[in-house]
């Protein structure tokens, strides 16, 4: 292993990871010692270990926030839903997991396929800056974003407003159509939520490494290990 990457990574040899709080299939909990337990955690844990160094999990209410960290050096690595405009301001390696994203609909709702949520007059109810969030304002052409902080409050905007979808993460979305009886979550997906490793742009020879390594780690099965080990539904390993 260089030590030039690991100098890039985990200076003073503590591998600084960004965890983000708000993705609850990636996060799934906390540790004996009150650090984020979970599949992202897990794999912050296996690099360090593969660097050689300790690791210490940063904790991240917002992307936004992580995302700020991880190009200010603050953290060596941030483990985050790959965006392009993220990726303006740090680099990815190849995404590790990816999530589908739909929509929620309620009763007797008229529309029926992904395709048809984006049409003049539909408000849907998105959590701001979330990687789909992202996805939609640059792709819906018709429809309206009615945005929200965060994720809760996203899905109280489409209860209490009566709004006509709400984007979401699959998984999270069949959970809230329990709340409404004859609501249904669209079949297919309207984009994939990849999530990746990103680093800062200036670390050349770091993004190499982490490259390599999520690629061994999902040909090899960890990344699958670590989706068994925490019982996650909804969650797949990334093409």
């Amino acid at each position: 292993m260089s030590n030039q990457i690991a100098n890039q990574l985990a200076p003073n040899r503590v591998l600084t990871a960004g965890i983000y709080l708000g993705n609850f299939l990636l996060v799934t909990g906390k540790d004996n010692q009150g650090n984020p337990d979970g599949v992202s955690p897990d794999l912050a844990k296996a690099i360090a270990a593969a660097l050689n160094v300790k690791v210490q999990l940063l904790p991240f209410d917002t992307q936004g926030e992580l995302v700020e960290a991880v190009a200010s050096g603050i953290c060596g690595i941030g483990l985050v839903g790959s965006d392009p405009d993220r990726a303006q301001k740090i680099t990815f390696a190849p995404a590790y997991v990816e999530i589908e994203a739909s929509y929620l609909v309620p009763p007797n709702s008229t529309l029926k396929t992904i395709e048809s949520v984006d049409a003049p007059g539909i408000q849907i109810a998105s959590f701001q800056k979330s990687a789909y969030d992202l996805w939609l304002a640059r792709n819906i052409q018709h429809a309206s974003l009615v945005h929200a902080d965060t994720l809760e409050a996203s899905v109280e905007l489409f209860f209490s407003k009566n709004l006509h979808a709400l984007a979401g993460l699959k998984t999270g979305l069949i959970k809230e159509s329990k709340r409404l009886p004859g609501s249904k979550v669209l079949d297919g997906q309207f984009m994939a939520v990849q999530q990746g490793v990103a680093t800062a742009k200036e670390n050349i020879q770091a993004i190499e490494f982490l490259t390599q390594f999520v690629k061994e780690a999902k040909q090899s099965g960890l990344i699958a290990s670590f989706i068994q080990k925490h019982r996650v539904d909804g969650l797949s390993v990334a093409a």
